[in-house]
C-alpha cells in the first residue's frame, strides 16, 4: 500500500466487520459498515486512515475464506458514504502527494471489484463521490427507497470522480445516463437523486424498503449467492451512441462554464477512455487526472466556496440568540401573484402552519391558491409527499380579500408591486389588524425597508426577507436589518428562514443589498456599453470566459426588464454617480419586451428582430475584452464601496450572497478571492478584499 501520509485531525471513517449467519444460507456473510462515530449530522468520508481502514478490514475477512459467503458494505444510520474527505484537500501540497491519494483509493476499492467472493453495497443513507464510486466497485447493490441524496458532484467543485466512476459508471447505465449524473447533474447547481432516480438510471439492482431494510439486503445477497436471483444488466452501446453522449456533455459544459473551468472536460475525456480502454489503463488515467485537479487553482477556489456554503451559511453571522426567536403558527401573504403563490407554497411545505393569501379581488386570490394546490399535486405526483399530507397541506393554504384573517396570524410577509408608498399603506393597514408581537416582513428587493417601517407604531417588528426566484431552487435569503428592527424580530426571522430550509445572510438596509446591488452595476456595464455602439451578441457575451450560469441578458430575462429598471432606478437615485438606466432598456420595457432574445425550437437564441430595430446604439463600440475588463472593474469598486458601508460583516457574506443568490461559479471561488488573484481588486481599490 503507497506511503501516503495521514491527515492531520480526520475523523477517521472505521470499517467495522461483523459476521452474520443469512437464514437458508451456508457459512457467513461479512458486513462491513462504515462510521466515524459521529451521529449523522456529521457524515461519514474517506481521508487515508478511513481508505487504511477499510483495506484491513477487507485483510481480515478474505483470511477467513472459505467460510465466508458474500461481503456486504454499508454505513451508519442514515449516511452510507459521502466520498473523499474535502477538509483534508487544501494539505495536500506536491502533485505526488495528490498521485498517492488517487492511488490509494483505486488500491482499495479495486479489491472489491476483484474479489473472488461476491461483494455487495448495502446502500442504507445518503451516497456521493467516492461513496458512490466504492457502490460501483461492488458486484452487486441494493438501495433503501427512503435515500435523499445519491451523486457524483465532483465537477461542481472542481473535480471528476476519478476514483473508478468514470470509467465504471458508464458502462454499467450507459454513456448518456452517466453524463447526465456526472456532468449534467452535477453543472445544474449540484442536483441530487433520490433513490427512485437511482433506480431507474439502472445504478442499484434492487429498491427495498427502509424499515428492514438490512435484512432484507441480506436475505437478497444470500439469494443472489446461491442462484435463486439472477440480476440482469443490460447491454451497453458502445458505438455511436457513446461518442453522441460525450458531445452532449461537452455541449453542457460549455453552455455553463464557456471552457473556464478544466473539471468536467477532463471528466469526459475520461469518459471517453471507459469505451475502449481496460479498465486499469482507465483508473490510471484517473489517478494522473485528479493529480492535476488537487493542484488546480479552480480547486482551492472551490474549496473556499463549499467551506463558506457547508459552514458559514449554516452559522450566520451577526444573529441574536435563538432563544429570543418567537413561534410561528400561521402566516400571512400580501398578494397573490407568482412570486406571493411561490412564499405561500414554501411557507406552507416547510412550517406546515396555515397560510392565509390576500389581494385585490377574489379572481387573483383564486389563482393563487390554486397556483399552490397545483404545485402540491406535482409533488405528490412525484413521490415527494404522501396522499394525507398532500391533503393537510392544501387544507393549510386559504384565501380571501379580506386582511382581517391576519388576525391571528404571526407573520405576515408582502410580496406586491415595488412602490414604497404601497408598501407602507400595506404595512399601516395590518397595523390595526395584526398583534403588536406579529412579524411584518417584506420581501422587496431594493426599497429601504427602515423607510417602510418608519411610521408605524411598532417599527421593530419590521424586517426584510428578501427570497430569489424561483423560491423554491434558490437558497438564498438576504434577511435586512431596518433601522429599528429588534433582537425578537431578528431572531425569529432567522429561526424562520432556517426552518424553510434557506441559508439565510444578514445584510444592513442598504439600497438592492447585496446581490442586486452588485448584478445591476455589473449589467448596467453591460448595457453602457451596448448603448456606446457595441452590437447585443458581442456585449453579452464579452464574459463568457467567467464561465457565469447565464449570459448577462438571459440573466436580464429571467429577473424581467421591468424589475431591472425598477432596480436600476432605485440604485440611481441612491447612487447617481455609478448607476444610471439605459435608454435603451426603457426601450424594452415600454415595448413589453420581457428578452432580447428568441427561441427556436432547439433552444438557440437570436436577438429579436424586433429588439435590434428599437433599440439606438451609439458609434463608439468596445471590444471583448475591454467590455470585461469594465463590468469587473466595476464590481470590483461596488464591493469595496459595500464593506466600507458595512452592508454586511464581511467580505465572505458577498462572497455567499453570490453563491447562492447569483449562481456564481464554485470555481471562481467566490467574486472577492476571484478579484484578487486576477489582479482586478488591487488595481480597482488598491489593495485585494482577502
Amino acid at each position: 500500500m503507497n506511503a501516503l501520509k495521514e491527515f492531520p485531525d480526520e475523523v477517521v471513517t472505521h470499517a467495522h466487520v461483523r459476521y452474520v449467519r443469512v437464514p437458508g444460507m451456508d457459512g457467513e456473510a461479512a458486513l462491513i459498515t462504515l462510521d466515524n462515530g459521529f451521529d449523522h449530522r456529521k457524515p461519514s468520508s474517506f481521508g487515508p486512515a478511513g481508505l487504511r481502514s477499510l483495506d484491513a478490514a477487507l485483510d481480515e475477512v478474505y483470511a477467513r475464506s472459505p467460510k465466508v459467503r458474500f461481503v456486504a458494505v454499508t454505513g451508519k444510520p442514515f449516511i452510507f458514504l459521502v466520498g473523499a474527505d474535502i477538509t483534508g484537500m487544501p494539505l495536500i501540497q506536491t502533485r505526488e502527494e495528490a498521485l498517492a491519494i488517487a492511488r490509494l483509493g483505486h488500491d482499495v476499492f479495486a479489491r472489491l471489484k476483484d474479489s473472488d467472493v461476491p461483494t455487495f453495497a448495502f446502500v442504507n443513507g445518503a451516497v456521493m463521490g467516492g461513496g458512490l464510486e466504492l457502490a460501483l466497485h461492488c458486484h452487486y447493490r441494493t438501495l433503501s427507497a427512503s435515500v435523499p441524496a445519491l451523486a457524483l458532484p465532483e465537477c461542481f467543485i472542481g473535480l471528476a470522480p476519478t476514483w473508478g466512476g468514470t470509467q465504471l459508471l458508464p458502462n454499467l447505465i450507459g454513456a448518456d445516463k452517466a453524463v447526465k449524473v456526472i456532468i449534467e447533474n452535477a453543472l445544474n447547481q449540484n442536483k441530487m437523486m433520490r433513490a427512485a432516480d437511482a433506480q431507474k438510471l439502472g445504478i442499484t439492482d434492487v429498491l427495498l424498503e427502509p424499515v428492514d431494510f438490512l435484512e432484507e439486503s441480506l436475505a437478497w445477497a444470500a439469494k443472489v449467492v446461491d442462484g435463486t436471483v439472477t440480476v440482469e444488466r443490460p447491454e451497453i452501446d458502445r458505438g455511436d451512441a457513446w461518442d453522441a453522449a460525450l458531445a452532449r456533455g461537452k455541449a453542457i459544459a460549455d453552455m455553463k462554464l464557456h471552457g473556464a473551468a478544466p473539471a468536467p472536460y477532463l471528466a469526459l475525456d475520461l469518459m471517453a477512455k471507459a469505451k475502449t480502454v481496460p479498465f486499469e489503463e482507465g483508473t490510471a488515467a484517473e489517478d494522473e487526472a485528479l493529480a492535476d485537479l488537487l493542484m488546480s487553482p479552480e480547486l482551492k477556489a472551490s474549496l473556499y466556496a463549499f467551506n463558506l456554503v457547508q459552514k458559514r451559511a449554516k452559522r450566520p453571522v451577526g444573529v441574536p440568540d435563538k432563544s429570543l426567536a418567537r413561534p410561528v403558527t400561521k402566516v400571512g401573504v400580501v398578494g397573490a401573484g407568482l412570486m406571493a403563490s411561490q412564499l405561500a407554497m414554501l411557507f406552507v411545505r416547510r412550517l406546515e402552519v396555515p397560510v392565509i393569501l390576500t389581494d385585490l379581488d377574489q379572481e387573483r386570490v383564486d389563482r393563487g391558491v390554486g397556483y399552490v394546490h397545483a404545485e402540491i399535486d406535482k409533488l405528490l405526483g412525484k413521490g415527494r409527499i404522501s396522499p394525507d399530507k398532500a391533503n393537510r397541506f392544501k387544507a393549510l393554504v386559504t384565501g380571501s380579500v379580506d386582511k382581517a384573517g391576519f388576525a391571528d396570524a404571526d407573520f405576515v410577509i408582502e410580496a406586491v408591486f415595488e412602490e414604497l408608498e404601497l408598501k407602507k399603506r400595506i404595512f399601516a393597514e395590518l397595523e390595526g389588524i395584526v398583534s403588536p408581537e406579529c412579524i411584518l416582513a417584506t420581501n422587496t428587493s431594493s426599497l429601504s425597508v427602515s423607510a417602510m417601517a418608519a411610521d408605524l407604531k411598532h417599527p421593530n417588528r419590521v424586517v426584510g426577507f428578501h427570497f430569489f426566484n424561483p423560491v423554491a431552487i434558490l437558497p438564498l435569503l438576504e434577511i435586512v436589518r431596518a433601522e429599528q428592527t429588534d433582537d425578537a424580530t431578528l431572531a425569529t426571522a432567522f429561526a424562520i428562514c432556517k426552518t424553510l430550509k434557506k441559508n439565510g445572510v444578514l445584510v444592513a438596509d442598504a439600497p438592492a443589498f447585496v446581490v442586486n446591488r452588485l448584478l445591476t452595476r455589473f449589467l448596467g456595464e453591460i448595457f453602457a456599453c451596448v448603448d456606446e455602439g457595441t452590437d447585443i451578441e458581442t456585449a453579452d457575451h464579452a464574459v463568457d470566459s467567467l464561465g457565469l450560469p447565464m449570459s448577462p441578458f438571459v440573466l436580464l430575462q429571467l429577473v424581467g426588464p421591468a424589475v431591472a429598471r425598477h432596480v436600476a432606478g432605485t440604485l440611481h437615485e441612491a447612487f447617481p454617480d455609478r448607476y444610471r438606466v439605459s435608454t435603451n432598456l426603457d426601450k424594452l420595457v415600454e415595448a413589453g419586451k420581457t428578452s432580447v432574445y428568441t427561441w427556436d425550437a432547439t433552444g438557440k437564441p437570436s436577438v429579436d428582430p424586433e429588439v435590434r430595430e428599437l433599440m439606438e446604439l451609439g458609434d463608439s463600440p468596445s471590444t471583448p475584452e475591454q467590455i470585461r475588463e469594465r463590468a469587473v472593474e466595476a464590481i470590483a469598486d461596488e464591493i469595496r464601496r459595500m464593506l466600507d458601508e458595512g452592508v454586511v460583516a464581511a467580505r465572505e457574506d458577498i462572497d455567499l450572497c453570490m453563491l447562492l443568490g447569483a449562481g456564481w461559479p464554485f470555481h471562481l471561488g467566490g467574486i472577492t478571492p476571484y478579484l484578487d488573484h486576477s489582479g482586478v481588486a488591487a488595481k480597482v481599490t488598491g489593495r485585494t478584499f482577502g
